[in-house]
């Protein structure tokens, strides 16, 4: 089962979209900078269009593996991939499968179920990562909080997104 490809890609801008408000001076933009050690000065270097473009594709990368999180019908069909037939559309696999399809396709479909997978997934997966990291170059908890709000909102709507739409 392939998502929607415009469902991912849709679900790949939302990073942008989101850190665009949430690291705004006028929201967490100030208290980041204190807390990362950085200055209106440090982030004018570098290539911005290099770093919103490489931004975008591990966005898209984000988007993709986490249809198979929200979705699970594409575990379904992962449960049957390696079934004869399955590829060719035929087969006693295929009806199985073709029968669960119909059965259970459109459950839990929707942008509220999405969401939910979405805050799993930062706060089981994204808080542990960042926070390791960020013990070890010594950061606070207030970093820890900054970029995990963020996270769990972005995941939150990817997972909505692809959810309702992939």
């Amino acid at each position: 089962m392939m998502p929607n490809m415009l469902a991912v890609l849709i679900a790949a801008f939302v990073p942008l979209l989101i850190g665009m408000i949430w690291y705004n001076p006028k929201v967490f933009g100030n208290a980041w900078m204190r807390v990362a050690d950085v200055n209106e000065e440090k982030l004018k270097q570098g290539n911005m269009a290099v770093i919103f473009i490489v931004t975008f594709v591990f966005s898209f990368f984000l988007a993709f593996i986490m249809f198979p999180i929200v979705v699970h019908q594409a575990a379904l069909f992962s449960l049957f991939a390696g079934e004869p037939g399955i590829m060719e559309g035929s087969g006693a696999a295929f009806e199985q499968l073709n029968g669960l399809m119909e059965q259970f396709g459109s459950s839990f479909r929707t942008f509220k179920h999405g969401v939910l997978h979405g805050v799993i997934e930062a706060l089981f997966f994204v808080m542990p990562v960042i926070g390791i990291n960020a013990l070890f170059e010594r950061r606070g908890f207030k970093y820890i909080f900054i970029h995990v709000g963020y996270w769990i909102l972005t995941l939150a709507l990817m997972g909505g997104i692809l959810c309702q739409w992939g």
